[in-house]
């Protein structure tokens, strides 16, 4: 049954959740949008296309939102409360910090929860459509943008220059046009004046051209003599294809095997399919060896006879026959030729699948990690803001942005040994979680035991204390020394 006092501890922490939640995903976006930035200027695409890329990529930032909007609402809460002493009250009628704590410990185990079913479904998808369409904007070309005195390339096979362009965007003057469909011909048009105007599909750019030449070169392979055409014209009119300009739509199966873009069942069975690739990889080169040095396993073989006759011959010239040596010499060459190809190719083959593996299972251990961490950071947030009691934005906003880059500095950390095979998967996608605990368990009790752990009276008074120490120490130096 939820009594009074854990309706006012939800209701005094959901208000602020939302708003940090938000602030903090909006931040990182536009982080994230900024990196981007030049991918996305100068390529004409509409609303709805950067909505969507927009929307995808914020899908993929929650895992990191979610812990840091936690840990600021968190102190934010527990601040307005000890500083409007409604904590304190709470502690004078008895209620230890531990339960006052409790309803908001459910809910963030469901925020836990919460970021996990993130994680571990909708966040592959959405970093399978944010890469696609990322990947087919690099690839789209700028949007048709002919500037005066300036040659226009992006149409394949046609090089566009116009001498001026009116206000209204349309009508074009002194317009040269060069063909290079054919690289056998010279094809070009020269024109006075014109009106251009894109068709309403936007498939075509159409140019309507007054009083200007075509200048047509018309010859063949076979033929070493060119004819060369002057054809003047009162109107003409051009169309250039436009499809080249268009963004292109690349499929999502073109990315779906990214360990980045799978769940936990997926992670598993591609954990088990490398294994058992990587497996037979090695039995693969084992056959490879047995099957070019298979008198390894013979009993009377030479290998093993070779010490008992060290002393009877000098080298394998004296023993081997002259009929046979030069043919044993080039079949041992082969066989060893083709024992090195194997042994480099199965080798990279293995250090691919060994890659694929460690990036599986760092990404495996990620989903569960950013998860915990929601927790963790609320057992840091909480005790810290009954130690501060402080509210607002001021004190508690630097101190949950410390603690956050620690946190996400970790992780990074983590993830890079791994990346460089320091640590392990698990240790390395853990290091931010298993630094934090103690700390958590640390501030837990500090604020249990209402510690002055962030009173600067306490640090003031104590420093003015070494002070005096030490202003005493030279006194007495002094007098000692007269």
């Amino acid at each position: 049954m939820i009594k009074k006092l854990d309706k006012l501890i939800i209701k005094a922490f959901l208000g602020p959740f939302l708003a940090t939640f938000f602030i903090a995903l909006f931040i990182l976006l536009m982080q994230t949008v900024w990196k981007y930035i030049d991918d996305l200027v100068g390529k004409g695409l509409d609303f709805w296309t950067i909505g969507k890329f927009v929307w995808y990529m914020s899908a993929t930032l929650l895992t990191l939102a979610m812990p840091i909007a936690i840990l600021l609402s968190s102190i934010m809460t527990f601040g307005n409360l000890g500083e409007s002493f409604e904590l304190v009250a709470i502690k004078s009628s008895g209620i230890s910090l531990l339960r006052f704590m409790r309803p908001l410990l459910f809910i963030a185990l469901l925020l836990c929860g919460i970021t996990f079913v993130f994680a571990n479904y909708l966040i592959p998808v959405a970093f399978l459509k944010s890469t696609a369409m990322y990947n087919d904007i690099v690839y789209k070309k700028p949007a048709f943008d002919l500037k005066e005195g300036v040659f226009y390339t992006s149409i394949p096979t046609y090089a566009i220059k116009v001498g001026k362009k009116d206000a209204d965007g349309k009508t074009i003057y002194n317009v040269l046009i060069y063909d290079q469909t054919n690289s056998l011909q010279d094809n070009s048009i020269i024109a006075e004046s014109g009106v251009m105007q894109i068709s309403p599909d936007k498939k075509f750019l159409e140019f309507n051209l007054k009083n200007g030449f075509r200048y047509q070169e018309r010859g063949n392979t076979t033929d070493s003599t060119t004819e060369y055409v002057r054809l003047g014209f009162k109107t003409f009119k051009k169309l250039f294809d436009l499809s080249s300009l268009q963004m292109s739509k690349t499929s999502d199966e073109q990315y779906k095997n990214n360990y980045k873009m799978k769940s936990i069942n997926l992670l598993n069975y591609g954990l088990d399919s490398i294994g058992r690739l990587r497996d037979s990889l090695s039995k693969r080169m084992v056959g490879d060896f047995n099957s070019y040095i298979h008198y390894g396993n013979v009993n009377d073989s030479f290998w093993k006879k070779a010490p008992a006759i060290k002393g009877k011959a000098d080298s394998l010239d004296k023993i081997l026959p002259d009929s046979v040596r030069l043919t044993v010499y080039d079949n041992a060459l082969n066989a060893l030729s083709y024992l090195r190809s194997s042994i480099q190719n199965n080798s990279t083959e293995l250090v691919a699948r060994k890659n694929d593996i460690k990036f599986h299972k760092l990404e495996w251990h990620r989903k569960f990690s950013l998860s915990m961490a929601c927790l963790v950071l609320f057992f840091i947030g909480a005790p810290l803001g009954s130690i501060i009691r402080k509210g607002g934005l001021g004190m508690p906003l630097v101190v949950a942005i410390v603690f956050f880059l620690l946190f996400h500095l970790l992780n990074m950390f983590g993830e890079k040994f791994v990346k460089e095979e320091i640590m392990s998967p698990f240790m390395g996608m853990w290091l931010a979680v298993l630094v934090l605990i103690p700390v958590g368990m640390f501030l837990t009790y500090k604020a249990m035991h209402d510690s002055q752990l962030f009173n600067k009276e306490l640090y003031s008074k104590f420093f003015k204390n070494i002070k005096s120490v030490f202003s005493r120490f030279s006194v007495s130096k002094k007098s000692n020394a007269v």
